[in-house]
């Protein structure tokens, strides 16, 4: 009677050279593909991680991409994924973790690759529209409504004798100063030279 092996879910980082990356993104992805399918692994998610400086070169390489994969396999496939890491040209190193433990949201989750992305169009300005395509504005409506939208400056808010309220206040606080001094001075003891 045969057992049937349990397929458990992985975590593998593989780290590319970032110039090779950069120039054949296709092909590496390709490459980690292919060791994952020899290996007999079900693809869950694969995306880029990040790019950073490595600690120490590798293979002569010292930046990296980093991807991040799930997949399922049989645990013995894991040293056959390891051989094949070794023995590829376009992959320089990879740490395979289980992790059974993940949820599907936690495999979907941003990486600091796809944050970095998002923030980048976000701060990518609008582009201007040529006047005359359909639906849009003409520049001259354009200037006409940032006019409208414009805040009028304010006007000081005036008292009933006319000064404005800030001077009002100014005038308010001189004269609690004086008050304070003088109670202040009737508050010192007379000495006999005051007299």
């Amino acid at each position: 009677m045969e057992t049937v092996a349990k397929k458990r879910l992985y975590e593998g980082m593989f780290l590319v050279d970032s110039a090779l990356a950069g120039a054949d993104w296709d092909g590496v992805m390709t490459a980690i593909k292919r060791v994952l399918e020899r290996a007999d692994a079900e693809i869950v998610s694969i995306k880029k991680w990040d790019d950073r400086r490595l600690a120490y070169d590798v293979k002569h390489v010292s930046r990296g991409t980093y991807i991040l994969t799930y997949f399922r396999t049989d645990g013995k496939n894991i040293q056959d994924i390891e051989k094949a890491v070794q023995l590829s040209e376009r992959i320089l190193r990879v740490l395979i973790l289980t992790a059974d433990y993940m949820t599907a949201e936690d495999m979907e989750k941003d990486t600091p690759a796809t944050k970095a992305e998002k923030e980048k169009e976000e701060r990518k300005p609008i582009p201007a529209k040529k006047s005359g395509e359909k639906g849009e504005e003409k520049p001259q409506d354009n200037q006409q409504a940032d006019k409208d939208t414009k805040e009028k400056p304010k006007e000081p808010e005036t008292t009933k004798e006319g000064e404005t309220k800030e001077d009002a206040e100014d005038a308010e606080k001189a004269e609690t100063a004086n008050e304070a001094e003088q109670t202040k001075e009737e508050e010192q003891p007379k000495t006999p030279a005051d007299d």
